[in-house]
């Protein structure tokens, strides 16, 4: 079984709706996303994932050190569970980030996005990690007209200002192609974060509205990877409703889970190509400490 999950963890700062924050552990985030194959959380029936697919963290060290803790939980060794990240250090963006409190507000202030995955039962090749690719949006004042008004966000393209000069690489996705080491198989994941204007108006890059108008779009190095794996898995925070399970069917990739993940949005996918066991939850973890709920896959191999 490999066990996937899929995750904006909020740079492990929760947004309350009174205007506070609260900062949340590695370990009490991972307690309350992690499920046993009945769905549900804190049992002896959790198992040690294999990958998960996060988006808004601030870089390697924050998501070293929640590699680190994950592998503290189940007794493995610091540096068991590695991590792929689209940008080791990115440069800070914003203000308060919606904090009352400015200390945690400056947590939020640098965004990447990752790949946390399990070196007991999956290997990766120094030569299959993809480079990173943008997302696209529509720049404020330019006519949608389509997606013909569309571009890739990032310079010249992004937001203006030095306040959110860095923004864009919040929404730098990365994708990598491990190997069972059990069995040989080939696995694919993709970690991807579209902008807020995605909900509004589907932009995937110059002139395009994604895959199935849906935003959503792969780049072509990852698609290499895509193309010669076995099992295939992304997780995207889309800031978008409405994304059909069958929005990547041409990939041979269904989408799970049918909650709300934000509030009372369904703006988190978990897209899978392989065999995934049935969900008494709906792949969706309603527990999970971030603005975000967790979602899941176990697909057999």
């Amino acid at each position: 079984m490999l066990r996937v999950y899929n995750n904006n963890i909020e740079n492990l700062v929760r947004n309350n709706a009174d205007g506070t924050c609260t900062r949340i552990s590695g370990p009490d985030h991972l307690t309350s996303m992690l499920v046993d194959d009945n769905g549900r959380t804190g049992t002896s029936g959790v198992q040690a994932p294999d990958l998960l697919i996060v988006q808004q963290v601030r870089g390697t060290g924050q998501t070293t050190a929640y590699a680190d803790q994950l592998s503290a939980k189940f007794g493995y060794p610091a540096g068991t569970y590695k991590a792929v990240v689209a940008w080791d250090d990115p440069e800070p963006w914003g203000s308060s980030h919606k904090c009352s409190q400015q200390a945690l507000g400056d947590l939020k202030k640098k965004q990447t996005n990752a790949i946390v995955y399990n070196t007991r039962t999956l290997s990766l090749a120094s030569g299959d990690v993809s480079k990173y690719w943008s997302a696209g949006w529509l720049k404020p004042g330019t006519p949608y007209n389509g997606g013909a008004g569309c571009t890739l966000y990032k310079p010249p393209n992004n937001d203006s200002g030095t306040t959110n000069a860095h923004k864009w690489k919040r929404t730098s996705a990365i994708a990598a192609r491990f190997t069972i080491k059990e069995t040989g198989t080939t696995v694919f994941a993709a970690t991807m974060h579209l902008p807020e204007q995605n909900g509004a108006n589907a932009c995937a890059g110059a002139g395009t509205t994604g895959i199935a108008n849906s935003g959503i779009h792969v780049g072509a190095d990852a698609t290499s990877l895509m193309n010669a794996s076995t099992i295939r898995v992304i997780g995207i925070d889309a800031n978008r409703t409405n994304i059909a399970s069958s929005t990547l069917g041409g990939f041979g990739m269904t989408g799970y889970g049918a909650k709300a993940t934000s509030g009372s949005r369904k703006i988190d996918y978990l897209f899978v190509k392989g065999a995934v066991q049935p969900s008494s939850v709906d792949h969706t973890v309603s527990g999970t400490k971030s603005n975000h709920l967790a979602l899941y896959g176990f697909i057999t191999y």
